[in-house]
């Protein structure tokens, strides 16, 4: 196997191993739609229980969705990896019915820390801009299965 496959393979795991211990996002309805070395992509369509009381998507909502994708990012390398802050600039509204994708790219990592930068949109709009300061904690166990 390649180093490219490894890394793409490795990432996978860790993002399945994830998914299986992770009761709020999937609770949510976020999907893993793909993943690989410091990259993600999640969605999540807007149902009645992400709508606030104006009828818009909840921003809890496209936080938890901008943050799981920087999750799967962050931690697709195998080292256990966690949120050391982030900030969430909401653009437009998501509205019932729409089809939220959240694509997280590493930007820079020095160390321990990393900087991820995450995008929701629905279709070509920009609802969201999210960046999200991670720390590796290589000492915090992995999820069962990696």
């Amino acid at each position: 196997m390649t180093a490219d496959l490894e890394a793409e393979s490795l990432a996978r795991r860790v993002a399945d191993a994830m998914r299986g211990a992770d009761a709020a996002t999937t609770g949510a309805g976020v999907e893993l739609v793909e993943v690989g070395p410091g990259r993600a992509l999640a969605r999540l369509v807007v149902e009645r229980r992400h709508v606030n009381g104006h009828g818009l998507c909840h921003g809890g909502y496209l936080f938890l969705l901008a943050d799981a994708a920087f999750a799967y990012a962050c931690n697709s390398y195998g080292t256990p990896t966690v949120a050391a802050g982030a900030e969430i600039t909401f653009l437009r509204p998501g509205k019932l019915g729409d089809e939220l994708r959240a694509e997280a790219r590493v930007r820079a990592a020095a160390g321990r820390t990393g900087v991820y930068d995450v995008t929701i949109r629905v279709g070509d709009a920009v609802v969201a801009e999210f960046r999200g300061h991670s720390r590796e904690v290589p000492s915090m166990p992995q999820p069962p299965g990696v």
